[in-house]
């Protein structure tokens, strides 16, 4: 892995080779008299999603407290499954982002990086996953309490899945630096302390006034958390600022 971005032959913008873009830009003409297919990407996209189905479904309670209390909430006109399917995408996300420091652990054991950023050390990383893996049982410990099923991958649950393994994908790219692991985790933090504030918000609507006081805490420590990687972050990117040498812009 390397520790800073340099200057080499990168060759991939299309200003590297003005004769052979000049070419390539006068070859888009040709395609003014081609044929055109029937329906359009957009069109085709469009009537997909006209035919869909939903991504899944929310399963009925388990339990008779389950039942008894979405009757009750059925009732009043509240739908309790779509806090449900909320919180299942909530557990779904940190598990994941409990994965996610576990690879970023990997490589600050590793020992790769030449110098770490401020106050960053292991230890602090840990205590953010740690704090993760307390979110998700805080939200196995909620949905079982609203009568559901915390081992049901719930339609937002499989959503935010997709959308984890993205960010899993870009933590264990072995070429990444350590300010582009750094840039990974704020967008994990980012989208983790905008979901709590949309869960404590459904919470409330849904009277659940408790959860929501639960849930506050574990915004409290995300942002927290989201202000600890941003400040890393920016030491990160001033340290390969400092480590630039004449020498790196010389190409390789």
């Amino acid at each position: 892995m390397q520790d800073r971005i340099k200057l080499g032959a990168n060759r991939t913008g299309i200003a590297s080779s003005p004769m052979h873009s000049e070419a390539m830009l006068d070859g888009l003409s040709l395609q003014d008299g081609s044929p055109q297919p029937a329906i359009g990407a957009a069109e085709l996209r469009a009537s997909y999603r006209v035919d869909a189905e939903p991504v899944g479904s929310m399963p009925p309670p388990n339990t008779l407290r389950g039942v008894v209390g979405a009757v009750g909430e059925s009732l009043k006109g509240k739908r309790m499954h779509i806090l449900l399917d909320k919180l299942g995408e909530r557990a779904a996300y940190e598990r994941s982002g409990a994965r996610l420091y576990d690879a970023f652990l990997q490589r600050l054991s590793a020992g790769v990086d030449a110098a770490l950023p401020g106050d960053m050390s292991l230890e602090l990383v840990q205590t953010i996953r740690n704090d993760e893996v307390a979110h998700f049982t805080l939200l196995v410990e909620a949905i079982e309490k609203l009568g559901g099923d915390p081992t049901v991958q719930t339609p937002c649950a499989d959503m935010t899945a997709v959308t984890g393994m993205g960010l899993i994908q870009a933590m264990n790219e072995p070429r990444a630096t350590l300010a582009q692991g750094l840039q990974v985790l704020m967008a994990a933090e980012l989208i983790d302390v905008a979901s709590w504030e949309l869960l404590i918000a459904l919470a409330t609507q849904l009277d659940q006034a408790e959860l929501a006081d639960r849930f506050t805490a574990a915004l409290n420590a995300e942002n927290v958390h989201l202000e600890r990687v941003r400040g890393w972050l920016q030491g990160a990117l001033q340290n390969d600022v400092a480590l630039l040498a004449p020498s790196d812009g010389d190409g390789e």
